[in-house]
């Protein structure tokens, strides 16, 4: 309409007069619950174009494709089931067909599918775009840690803002109340994702910090995967918001030790990113849920087994978390600085048994 140049130049304090276009690379349980609040803000709002593409590992249930499935009901019925998209939610199975002209492409996959995605990617997005990612987890190089955000910055050559926050997708599904939080390096960008996600049911917080709230989000699974054991060995309350908060002090630790001049702000940690999501993972979510039924089997199943029957087909991300942060902290001799996060990946890794967790001298 007329006010879509003054809508844009004013209200949102963007230059240009261009429509954005958004997808979603990623479309498991969480890419799923996030894609479903763009696509209706896609419509709520005239800076954005209405059509919101999803990129989909294809695969077949029933004999069916799942693209058409979800295209069809406008639900994604393996991994959000009961959740309707609105109908400008478009599943594409070709990579580059689904961020084709795409101006905000926001990734929500496991992080270990990332890098052969970003060839396709970089060739075929808009001149210019800007990325979000809402991949909790981080990787490593010789150096140590290497952050998601980092890799696509690079690989893209595109400015990113990150979004973590307490999230449990299944509850987003059913449209109950939650926060998150959007870490942005370029107020412009931030701004703009904010918009993109901010709902009703969704109450999105800003920061000027990136680094803080992604780590968070990783961190917060090898927390999850200690109360989870704590769960599965049937202690209380009590016990697990000790875990808790032994938890949360290794991560702002942590955070504090890799990125000393990162600017990671205090507060970060008191936003949905860090305190909320922390709590609601211990409680919910598929980290806490697998690793107690680690804890009840005893050991006697592995963590694959029990990723496979529980999960099926969503990712434990958790333990892979703790493995890489424990590489992390051998390569540079700091297991003892960090006894909780060593004491969850010697259990899920190594013999260690679960009456560590609350034997250990924290």
């Amino acid at each position: 309409g007329p006010r879509q140049a003054l809508g844009d130049a004013g209200e949102h304090g963007c230059r240009s007069n261009r429509v954005k276009k958004l997808a979603m690379v990623g479309s498991g349980n969480f890419g799923s619950a996030l894609v479903r609040i763009l696509g209706q803000n896609a419509l709520r709002h005239d800076i954005f174009d209405n059509e919101v593409k999803l990129y989909v590992y294809e695969e077949m249930i029933d004999g069916k494709p799942l693209t058409e499935i979800i295209n069809e009901t406008n639900e994604n019925v393996k991994y959000l089931k009961g959740a309707k998209f609105t109908p400008n939610v478009k599943a594409v199975p070709d990579l580059a067909e689904a961020v084709k002209g795409a101006t905000m492409v926001c990734f929500c996959l496991p992080h270990q599918f990332l890098k052969p995605l970003m060839p396709t990617i970089k060739e075929s997005v808009a001149p210019g775009a800007k990325v979000l990612s809402a991949i909790k987890g981080i990787d490593f190089d010789d150096n140590g840690v290497v952050l998601i955000s980092d890799l696509l910055r690079q690989g893209l050559n595109a400015d990113c803002s990150v979004l973590m926050g307490a999230n449990v997708a299944n509850d987003m599904a059913s449209d109950q109340f939650c926060e998150t939080t959007i870490g942005y390096k370029d107020a412009k960008n931030g701004e703009l994702f904010k918009l993109a996600f901010d709902a009703p049911a969704l109450k999105v917080g800003t920061v000027h910090d990136t680094v803080g709230v992604e780590l968070c989000g990783a961190l917060k699974n090898i927390v999850a995967i200690g109360a989870g054991y704590s769960d599965g060995l049937g202690y209380g309350g009590n016990t697990k918001a000790a875990l808790i908060r032994i938890g949360l002090k290794e991560m702002i630790k942590f955070c504090k030790m890799f990125y000393p001049t990162a600017g990671i702000d205090d507060d970060t940690f008191l936003e949905s990113c860090g305190v909320a999501d922390l709590i609601t993972t211990c409680f919910g979510g598929r980290n806490r849920k697998c690793a107690e039924a680690y804890a009840k089997a005893n050991k006697a199943k592995t963590l694959e087994e029990i990723e496979a029957e529980i999960l099926q087909g969503q990712k434990l991300q958790g333990t892979l978390t703790a493995k890489e942060v424990n590489h992390i902290l051998k390569m540079k001799n700091l297991e003892h600085e960090f006894p909780f996060f060593t004491t969850v990946y010697k259990i899920s890794y190594e013999d260690a048994p679960f009456s560590a967790l609350t034997e250990t001298p924290y």
